[in-house]
């Protein structure tokens, strides 16, 4: 397995963007495709069906050695031995944590990840000691409905200011990557470009060819 500042392409297997899809078969394809990281998110499942989705992409991981990430639900991540754990600003900051050492213990997951949408919360993400951060969503995106777009400029601000791993993350597209490149990313995440394509695997291929 690659270690996370290794790690460039990181994808998701998203029950809005499902369409009744095997999630195994999906997560196959992401892999074979060049996933380093295949998240899974659940926005507003009950965690017992959070487990039974994740049940079927944890053997598919494991056997291709891609970290796993488990959205929201720290104490499910450490049940399946998810490599990883991603929470919001508000499953974090707003749930009275300070510090991810908080929530590191044995039975849970080894790194964790933060969303952040602005320097500011950028700055108070690193402050806590995650193993990374996302900086988006950089375009408009139905994964992210209501928030508006922190647009190329957070960015350039994040390759001038963070040494740790980050990922840029929304709404990007093969046809607008040279801008996030441009701009300084060298870590993307992807959803809809790569779940919504006709050929899965493909899509990853070609984002992995781009990202070098």
């Amino acid at each position: 397995m690659k270690s996370l500042a290794e790690c460039r392409l990181y994808t998701f297997i998203d029950t809005a963007y499902l369409d009744g899809r095997d999630p195994a078969d999906l997560t196959r394809h992401l892999c074979d495709g060049g996933a380093d990281l295949v998240q899974v998110r659940a926005k507003g499942w009950p965690v017992d069906a959070v487990r039974r989705l994740a049940d079927a992409v944890v053997p598919v991981t494991r056997a291709a050695g891609v970290r796993l990430v488990i959205n929201d639900h720290v104490e499910l991540a450490g049940e399946l031995g998810a490599e990883v754990c991603h929470l919001g600003q508000e499953d974090f900051f707003d749930a009275g944590y300070r510090q991810v050492a908080e929530l590191r213990r044995q039975g849970r997951p080894a790194e964790f990840g933060l969303s952040t949408h602005a320097p500011e919360q950028a700055v108070r993400a690193l402050a806590a000691g995650p193993d990374y951060i996302a900086i988006g969503p950089v375009f408009p995106t139905g994964t992210k409905p209501g928030r508006p777009a922190v647009t190329l400029e957070y960015v350039r601000w994040a390759a001038e200011h963070v040494a740790l791993p980050w990922f840029a993350i929304g709404g990007i597209t093969l046809e607008n990557l040279d801008a996030v490149l441009a701009a300084g990313a060298t870590r993307i995440c992807v959803v809809s470009a790569i779940l919504r394509a006709p050929d899965v695997t493909q899509a990853c291929r070609e984002f992995r060819c781009r990202l070098g």
